[in-house]
């Protein structure tokens, strides 16, 4: 039997159960890495990380193609930027709306390793782009949704995009699938990418594992943009200091932990001629 002392002990170790696992649910929890979200780790900042999200405000952000977030469309939720659900409202034929728009940091980025995490509502589509002029993307219709690379963000259990695979998550959009072997975590739950962009070379990684790469300047490369929807769009493909990127496709869609650092520049190469986005 237990005697009132031992009885006050269990109830605090089981209280502090309840609050370690009430704390570990939350928006407020350690990364993977042991940060709280939306800071830095010591290691991170040694090794030049820089982040692009403060957790509270749209400091560093604009609306494409704008000078500020469309209002209404995106918010700052929990520690979380939001894509808020558009709703009924016009859009163009791929689907993207002609009613708010993408938002992309107001500084460009030559070679650079983005991390961040993201999380799809049900039958949720969205992307993070890159290489992104702004003047190139304004230059074609819609004029608030950026023209880049993009990593898809999709849920792919219920969205139709998922029946072609380079629409699927993590594919580079249009061009290249992800490997059949990635771990894509289910709806409701937070998704780890990182996007490496170096010279010609991309990476694109989930969930701590690289789903595919590619090189701008290979035979394949080649092959697969000229069947793209981006092969008529001149001046896509040059590489450039330009803007990350986060599409405004209408759904719900969360990020937070949005981390960057810059590469050392590699030699130049004949198709990175233009040295910025504007």
């Amino acid at each position: 039997m237990l005697t009132p002392a031992s009885r006050s002990v269990c109830v605090a170790l089981l209280a502090g159960i309840v609050v370690l696992a009430l704390g570990c649910s939350s928006g407020d929890s350690p990364d993977a890495e042991g940060a709280a979200p939306n800071a830095l780790t010591a290691a991170e900042e040694a090794d030049g990380w820089t982040l692009l999200f403060d957790g509270e405000s749209f400091e560093g952000w604009t609306g494409l193609g704008r000078d500020s977030i469309p209002p209404g469309h995106w918010q700052i939720e929990d520690g979380t930027i939001r894509k808020v659900e558009s709703g009924q409202v016009p859009t163009a034929p791929d689907g993207q709306p002609l009613e708010g728009g993408d938002i992309m940091t107001e500084q460009t980025y030559r070679n650079f390793e983005l991390k961040l995490e993201w999380k799809a509502s049900e039958g949720g589509n969205s992307g993070i782009k890159y290489n992104v002029s702004d003047s190139l993307s304004t230059a074609h219709e819609p004029v608030h949704a950026a023209l880049g690379f993009e990593y898809q963000l999709l849920d792919d259990q219920r969205h139709p995009d998922a029946e072609a695979p380079s629409h699927r998550a993590s594919a580079l959009y249009d061009l290249i699938p992800a490997g059949e072997g990635k771990a894509l975590r289910p709806v409701g739950e937070w998704n780890e990418t990182r996007l490496v962009f170096d010279g010609p070379r991309g990476e694109h990684w989930l969930n701590g594992e690289k789903v595919l790469e590619y090189d701008l300047t290979s035979a394949r490369f080649d092959s697969v943009f000229a069947a793209s929807k981006y092969a008529g769009i001149e001046g896509f493909r040059t590489r450039r200091a330009g803007h990350i990127v986060l599409q405004d496709h209408g759904n719900d869609f969360w990020f937070r932990n949005i981390k960057i650092r810059e590469l050392p520049t590699g030699e130049a190469t004949a198709d990175q001629a233009t040295a910025s986005a504007e």
